[in-house]
């Protein structure tokens, strides 16, 4: 009878896991160097592509770079990439973060209107986000967008002995471009941070992506405590039939849950730094956990015998600061998947675990309230 029951609960965590959304990443585009199809040479540019070096700078999205030295003090750029219904951009970093830096935003607003703006990242928000502030200086009408069936193109040049070597590149959601008078950007849905070489034309990844590093954060932040948690209650509250494994399992479960939340935890923070979105109510609350979930493991240490008169006590307190966290785990994960605008697969691929979860214990609860 325990065997049969250990499989249910075995195939449940397996059901669980499986429904979590996989982590899609763009097919590498056609294009390149040697298949553009847009003359460089026509007269739609602004000024001389003819001895332009090329350079695929971002195979995800199909990022291609074309740069080069125009005179003393200054550059030119053509950054290309496969025309998806958002903006593209490429910014110019001191030190490879986000924030503090200066970009060049691109995009022709559904094949209409094409347009290239300048923006200063003062911050993680959308307001701090300052169109036309910087310390780039863009030539005078040396910008320009250019979108054709091959992709989407964006030139400008600089006035600089010398760019930035902390290139960053985004791209833009779908169907969402800056529009006057205030031309606010919206938050990108992909963005790198790479270094590079104008010598060699060769470009390196600073760390992991944002977009792998957001993914990281949500599936360890999901599992550990919105998933492993929740588990971990279901086997102390229905399972004490089953003494001393429940205990065991319950201990096993929590600490993973524990560990595997606290890494996320840490993702979250280093994914601060990379953001243009205001979490700090994401970010309190997901400490908020942490530090009660640290709270559960000293107070487990210092648990009284089952005869203590303090027993009751303890049992009360241990009890509603696991509620707790398991409420305030759920909310979390849904509130970050929004902050993220990850989608209608992450908000279904948790739900449904969430509602496995929530169904595996209301059976439970219902058979423990037969047997009473």
């Amino acid at each position: 009878m325990k065997k049969a029951y250990l499989i249910r609960v075995i195939n449940v965590i397996f059901f669980i896991i499986t429904a979590l959304p996989a982590h899609h990443v763009s097919s590498q585009s056609d294009q390149s160097c040697a298949s553009i199809d847009l003359n460089l040479n026509s007269e739609l540019f602004p000024f001389d592509t003819t001895s332009l070096s090329c350079q695929p700078v971002w195979n995800p999205h199909g990022f291609i770079l074309r740069y080069g030295q125009a005179g003393p003090s200054t550059w030119s750029f053509v950054l290309s990439a496969p025309d998806t219904n958002s903006y593209i951009a490429i910014g110019f970093s001191s030190n490879g973060r986000m924030v503090g830096s200066s970009s060049v935003v691109g995009w022709a607003a559904g094949g209409g209107a094409a347009q290239a703006k300048r923006y200063y990242l003062g911050g993680q928000t959308p307001l701090m986000v300052v169109p036309d502030q910087g310390n780039l200086f863009v030539v005078a009408n040396s910008s320009t967008v250019i979108s054709t069936s091959s992709g989407i193109y964006l030139a400008f040049q600089l006035i600089t002995e010398r760019p930035n070597s902390h290139l960053l590149y985004a791209v833009g959601p779908a169907g969402f471009w800056p529009a006057g008078p205030t031309f606010q950007l919206s938050q990108h849905r992909d963005m790198i941070s790479t270094y590079f070489n104008y010598g060699t034309g060769e470009a390196e990844s600073e760390g992991w992506p944002y977009s792998t590093l957001r993914t990281w954060h949500g599936i360890l932040s999901m599992v550990g405590w919105g998933i492993l948690i929740p588990i971990g209650v279901i086997i102390a509250r229905y399972l004490r039939n089953w003494d001393p494994w429940w205990f065991t399992s319950h201990v096993l479960v929590q600490s993973l849950g524990l560990l595997i939340g606290a890494v996320g935890v840490i993702c979250g923070l280093v994914l601060e730094n990379k953001s243009m979105v205001d979490v700090t109510k994401h970010k309190i609350i997901g400490i908020s956990i942490l530090v009660l979930g640290c709270l559960q493991v000293t107070v487990a240490l210092c648990r009284p015998g089952t005869l203590s008169k303090d027993r009751r006590y303890w049992n009360w307190f241990h009890h509603n600061v696991g509620r707790a966290i398991v409420i305030l785990a759920v909310a979390n994960v849904f509130y970050g998947i929004s902050l993220a605008k990850a989608g209608s697969d992450w908000n279904g691929g948790y739900g449904l675990a969430l509602a496995a979860i929530v169904l595996v214990a209301v059976v439970l609860e219902l058979r423990l309230w037969t047997q009473k």
